[in-house]
């Protein structure tokens, strides 16, 4: 019997006798919140609490307007859609994503650029970026990864310069500020994800967030079904329809109002539930330098408020005796009771982005099939963060104690003291 849990030995944490944090979270609120809706009889189409949630997040995020959206990927389309993207231009992506944002793109036959990404941060890599465009871009859209900020100042400066659409994939920033404005405003458009793992959920569903008025006007139609907004139907011969009439075509992307009720409580729990996780973060990564072979990730000092969707570190295998991520994942997940994951897979190479398995967009032209290749970009950096360096943990375990970042560091030295074990 070994010392590591894995060859035996006690684990660090005992998980029945101290579990982690639960999530969604939930108390009372958001029960009595439900119920108001179910006695309401209104559950959908631009209910009372779905209004009220899209006032609430726009002056949360110093926005003029904010749109509750079905989800978080259908977010990225109508953005793009109404940034006027479509078939054959080019959008620049970074390689290190959920393979949404990249979907997005192909769903309005558009072309996903894929870019590498910094190594410190996993963000897209503002002179890859600038590489990469052509007299087709006609967008970016930056990720602000996992805890991470892409390098908006230089994202942006990059899309004034060659007028480009700037669209900020938030789905893991919710409440997250670069240089005190917060994440989604710094672009044309901000795009979040409400999903069950996210920083706010409703179990599903997703927002738009902008501050240009032409902008919302056409993501408000895009998301209802094609519907002229009802404030501006008595501006007659005006807004973004021409003569054709108050319509756009589209589909619905609604939110119900049972899933506003949820995400009003959560956007009341958010600043508290960031302070909490940033608090415990900054502790932990501040010990973490003091073990050899892990690497906190840089935390720029534009970023004036954090928010991690996972708390992520960087491996050093040669530190370890020659232990692979994998197994060292393996091994943390096993002293902790909890998911140790990677990084996303390259989008060059993720199974779930398969571009070709969808005839039609293939068959748009033989040229046009060979554009969507994924396997056309090369993303070295991305390769090496998922197969070498990336170590994930979701969010929750950032909202116990100090005591709780201990044990996490407790186990990563007893990993490193015993690597042989397992090599």
């Amino acid at each position: 019997m070994g010392q590591l849990a894995l060859t035996g030995g006690k684990p660090v944490r005992n998980t029945r006798q101290n579990p982690w944090p639960k999530w969604p979270a939930w108390d009372r609120r958001e029960e009595k919140a439900l119920l108001q809706v179910l006695h309401s009889g209104v559950w959908s189409y631009n209910g009372p609490k779905e209004k009220q949630f899209n006032q609430a997040f726009a002056r949360f995020n110093g926005t003029k307007y904010s749109l509750a959206i079905a989800n978080g990927t259908v977010t990225l389309q109508l953005a793009l859609e109404a940034c006027g993207i479509g078939y054959g231009d080019e959008v620049i992506v970074p390689g290190l994503t959920w393979q949404a944002t990249a979907a997005a793109a192909l769903d309005i036959n558009a072309i996903p650029v894929l870019v590498d990404v910094t190594e410190d941060t996993w963000c897209l890599d503002p002179t890859r970026v600038e590489e990469a465009i052509t007299p087709r871009t006609k967008a970016i859209i930056p990720v602000h990864l996992y805890g991470s900020f892409a390098d908006m100042d230089a994202i942006l400066r990059i899309a004034r310069q060659h007028k480009l659409w700037v669209i900020e994939d938030c789905a893991h920033k919710h409440g997250g500020e670069w240089k005190g404005k917060k994440a989604g405003s710094l672009g044309d458009i901000g795009s979040f994800s409400f999903q069950l793992s996210k920083l706010m959920t409703a179990g599903e569903g997703g927002a738009l967030i902008t501050s240009d008025p032409t902008l919302y006007e056409k993501l408000d139609a895009l998301r209802n079904c094609g519907r002229r907004p009802e404030r501006d139907t008595a501006r007659k011969g005006e807004g973004i329809y021409g003569s054709e009439g108050d319509f756009l075509q589209s589909g619905n992307y609604r939110l119900t109002d049972f899933q506003a009720a949820l995400l009003l409580e959560a956007l009341r729990r958010l600043p508290q539930h960031n302070q909490v996780r940033d608090k415990n973060a900054q502790y932990f990564n501040a010990r973490l330098t003091q073990i050899p072979g892990v690497l906190p990730m840089r935390r720029d000092r534009r970023e004036t408020a954090e928010a991690y969707y996972n708390f992520s570190f960087r491996y050093q295998q040669e530190q370890f005796q020659g232990l692979p991520v994998a197994r060292f994942r393996e091994a943390l997940a096993a002293e902790l009771g909890c998911r140790v994951e990677a990084s996303y897979e390259p989008l060059s190479e993720c199974s779930l982005y398969a571009p070709h398995t969808k005839p039609w967009r293939y068959k748009l032209s033989a040229k046009h099939g060979k554009q969507i290749d994924p396997r056309r970009f090369k993303l070295p950096v991305c390769r090496r963060i998922h197969d070498r360096e990336s170590v994930c943990l979701h969010h929750t375990v950032l909202m116990g104690t100090k005591a709780d970042m201990d044990l996490i560091l407790e186990a990563i030295r007893k990993i490193y003291d015993h690597a042989a074990d397992l090599t």
